[in-house]
């Protein structure tokens, strides 16, 4: 989530769900939460009944989240930086920002150089832009007074990005030698540059582009930003309505924004919940299943200058001041647990036997060397990409180029039934007796038969007991990989060539258990959780991590929450006050509102005793309060660092953002971000209307559309897809449905493919409800029952009608109820942080009747080739 890491310094949800009990206003955008996430709703409804909340929803589509909220506003897909770039600057215009809290917790004062060159003036793109390789030198982005070494890189240097690692903000330069304007008036200062830069992004802007009315803007503009102040807080939850789009980021940045211009951050009701769609999407980034970072938010080491030594890395990534001053510490202390004894100071810690980014590794960027020839093999272990990957009939056609396919799961998916059920093999498009790829389906054990821990949304990790033994040869996660691991190994031992040696050394000596010889997950955490080595016992916080290969830590920030053997803080039950300190550990240290030195004023007093959270006690020397601080307890609140100082004394007493080189909250984003220090709308990819801000650039610039045969585009507007295509979750199905359509109960709630249109357009195209509809994009068509239903509201944009189709995405061609997929409508597109997809703003076209008696027009509708 680098939205949030570059601009706090962490990429995760700031406090949890309860917490929106707190908070007097919740902006609800990008989210259905209510159906989506209803067990974390329930704070929602409580805020808003019982503690007066005001609830806003601003979505496509009218759901069960806009029944309940106070103000529910339907906007255009894809113009959601268009709406919150209006609401900061209506917080500028109307001086309703917390100047306090700005002042001294961002960056706001910080004079930006006199060569950076805004949007405004450069038609649409920043300083530093080189067409030719289409990226950011961000060179003109730092501060003044910060000393350029002509090094500085975006996050993606040659293609390979690092947008989700954590310290990737901080790489390079000395970013706590700035020059800065307290009085907020100097013409380069952040501030300033910020009230230029959103100048156009104005109520009539929102109601001409967004659909969304000035009066019903302007309503809740005031609404959210009367919940701001010593005594208020607002908070801001989002979800992948955000996040798959090609300025997906950006998006999250406006609101990351807005609320350090509130003052909102780092206190309770408060901050920014990220909704995490899985029980542990949260760790699966912690603990990664990226390719680009390591564990803890470590970057994994690009191929080039920086991968050819341990001391290259840390120079790169590390930071003279700030917390990932620490990095060395982190880095030697996760070698160690991975190569152990063969990990030494004379061999750089087994750096150079971890993988290197070479390119782009990502899911989209894989799948298109899969369709290219270029991949042998694939492990699908908890996906179902041939339905639930974009431009899935694209992805299926990949999976019939490799030589061999492993699917890990609970029933046969369409993953690995494609050889011989898929849609391309129904039409003749693939033929089974030609598909050379041997699949392996090997069954998996579902969540309540294996031990281990989820970490959710709130980064709370929570030991989980194994209820039942799996059935017949159903393993789990843990037993695969070690096993494989151990035959890796032992295969290794008769290869001597020198690519084995990191293998051979990589430690795998986990305990057993039972009669399948079970792995002891207990192990894993602890091992994750960071030892001595001398002596053997396990760290108590990743405070105790050294750099001289005398710890070992799987994951630094998840140090603590095996602090002893016999102490599972995991496994706690036993909450102890509002904010669930003794259930489950939350990283870092057990800390849940995260920046919570910005709760209290610079001189280390509540803002007011409503609002209060951890002050400084100046009796005792130490912060104290509600949770456990997220600054060094001892550093007082009128700190000032001396000459030379290094690491976190570098950073004064009033600096809350201590992963920051300058302890400040980035209303500008000098380094770390592929396109740009501040937000900038851009249409998506496929849009209705040209971009009303900058003519000259449509799209964002970075993002890359991956457009070739089978991925194609339509233009921008186009008349053969005029109609805006955004896609979506239900309550009863669980992602691409590989879980839930095989569940009768489920199945029986949500049994058929629908597709949502508005009263008006099946009035325009006379369709009747339940009727059966085409859904037709530039890369395929699908085939849907019409619900029609004024919850899809008819927008007018430009002065003309806009129509918006709603589409879920949980069908395939397996299971108790089938249909067809709605990815298979969707481009294989990368925002150029994360590199993930755009779904929620395409363009399509809906045709009456099934797919097979609409051909030709299909085929009509197809983009000129060339």
């Amino acid at each position: 989530m680098p939205g949030l890491g570059t601009t706090y310094g962490r990429g995760g949800a700031t406090a949890s769900p309860k917490d929106l009990l707190n908070s007097d206003a919740i902006l609800i955008m990008g989210s259905n939460m209510a159906e989506n996430h209803p067990v974390g709703f329930q704070w929602v409804m409580e805020a808003k009944e019982q503690h007066g909340a005001k609830v806003i929803h601003v979505d496509p589509r009218f759901s069960r989240t806009s029944a309940v909220a106070n103000i529910w506003m339907p906007l255009r897909a894809g113009s959601d930086i268009l709406f919150l770039g209006a609401l900061i600057r209506y917080v500028l215009e109307n001086e309703l920002f917390f100047r306090e809290y700005v002042l001294h917790y961002t960056n706001a004062s910080v004079i930006i150089p006199e060569d950076f060159k805004d949007t405004e003036e450069l038609g649409g793109i920043f300083s530093g832009w080189n067409a030719e390789k289409k990226s950011y030198n961000p060179e003109s982005w730092l501060y003044e007074g910060v000393e350029r070494d002509g090094k500085t890189q975006p996050a993606a240097p040659e293609g390979a990005h690092g947008g989700h690692a954590q310290h990737g903000a901080n790489a390079s330069p000395d970013l706590n030698n700035y020059k800065q304007d307290l009085t907020l008036q100097h013409p380069r200062c952040v501030f300033q540059l910020l009230r230029k830069h959103f100048g156009r992004y104005t109520p009539e802007m929102v109601e001409q582009y967004c659909g969304v009315s000035k009066d019903a803007f302007l309503d809740a503009a005031k609404t959210f930003c009367e919940a701001s102040g010593p005594d208020k807080t607002g908070a801001i939850c989002y979800a992948l309505g955000w996040t798959q789009h090609s300025s997906g980021v950006q998006m999250i940045r406006c609101a990351a924004i807005l609320q350090l211009l509130l003052g909102n951050m780092g206190r309770p009701g408060g901050g920014i919940i990220a909704l995490r769609g899985h029980a542990s999407i949260q760790g699966s980034t912690d603990v990664p299943t990226l390719y680009d970072i390591l564990p803890g938010y470590l970057s994994m080491p690009k191929f080039g200058e920086e991968s050819k030594s341990l001391a290259n890395y840390i120079a790169k990534y590390g930071a003279r001041t700030g917390w990932w001053n620490n990095l060395d510490k982190y880095i030697v202390s996760f070698l160690k647990a991975y190569y152990g004894e063969a990990a030494r100071a004379e061999n750089d810690f087994g750096f150079h036997w971890l993988p290197r980014v070479t390119g782009d590794h990502s899911h989209q960027g894989y799948w298109l060397d899969m369709l290219d020839g270029k991949m042998d093999g694939l492990f699908v272990m908890g996906q179902n990409p041939a339905v639930a990957g974009p431009n899935s009939g694209m992805e299926r056609r990949g999976l019939a180029k490799l030589k061999w396919l492993v699917v890990r799961e609970m029933v046969e998916t369409e993953t690995a039934s494609f050889w011989y059920a898929s849609p391309e093999v129904k039409r003749g498009e693939l033929k089974t007796e030609e598909i050379q790829t041997e699949v392996f389906l090997l069954p998996a054990a579902g969540h309540a038969e294996k031990y281990g821990t989820f970490t959710n949304t709130q980064r709370l990790l929570q030991w989980r007991e194994k209820a039942v033994d799996p059935p017949g040869d159903c393993r789990s996660e843990n037993w695969f990989m070690y096993h494989l691991g151990v035959n890796l190994k032992e295969k290794a031992k008769r290869d001597p060539r020198a690519r084995n040696a990191g293998l051979l050394a990589l430690t795998w000596n986990y305990s057993t258990e039972g009669k399948h010889r079970e792995v002891v997950a207990e192990e894993i955490l602890q091992e994750i959780n960071g030892r001595t080595i001398d002596n053997d016992e396990l760290v108590p916080g990743f405070t105790s991590l050294k750099a001289d290969g005398s710890t070992a830590c799987g994951c630094w920030i998840y140090a603590g929450v095996f602090p002893k053997r016999g102490e599972n803080r995991a496994n706690e039950r036993a909450s102890k006050d509002f904010h669930g300190h003794g259930w489950g550990f939350a990283w870092p240290s057990d800390r849940r509102v995260l920046y919570n030195r910005a709760s209290a004023r610079p001189d280390g007093k509540p803002w007011s005793e409503r609002k209060k959270l951890v002050w400084w006690d100046g009796e005792s020397k130490k912060w104290t309060g509600n949770d456990v601080p997220d600054f060094v307890a001892t550093k007082p609140p009128d700190y000032q660092p001396p000459a030379n100082s290094v690491g976190d004394a570098a950073l004064a007493g009033d600096k809350p953002f201590i992963l920051h080189a300058d302890g400040f909250g980035w209303i500008w984003v000098p380094v770390g971000l592929n396109d740009g220090p501040l937000p900038a709308h851009y249409e998506p990819l496929e849009s209705p209307v040209r971009n009303p801000i900058y003519p000259e650039r449509q799209s964002n610039p970075v993002a890359e559309r991956k457009a070739r045969p089978g991925n194609e585009y339509a233009t921008s507007p186009d008349r053969k897809f005029p109609f805006v295509l955004t896609t979506y979750r239900l309550t009863e199905h669980h992602t691409a449905g590989g879980m839930s359509r095989t569940l009768s109960h489920l199945a029986e709630l949500q049994p058929e493919m629908f597709c949502e249109i508005s009263v008006e357009l099946a009035e325009q195209l006379s369709i009747t409800p339940g009727e059966w509809v085409t859904i037709v994009t530039a890369r395929g068509a699908i085939e849907a029952h019409a619900l029609v239903t004024p919850r899809m509201q008819m927008l007018t944009i430009e002065g003309k009608p806009v129509h918006q189709v709603g589409l879920p995405f949980h069908w395939g061609y397996s299971g108790l109820v089938k249909g067809d997929s709605g990815n298979d409508l969707v481009a294989i597109s990368e925002e150029p942080n994360v590199r993930i997809m755009e779904t929620k703003g395409l363009l399509c076209n809906v045709i009456r009747g099934k797919r097979e008696t609409n051909l030709k027009a299909i085929q009509d509708l197809r983009p000129e080739k060339g």
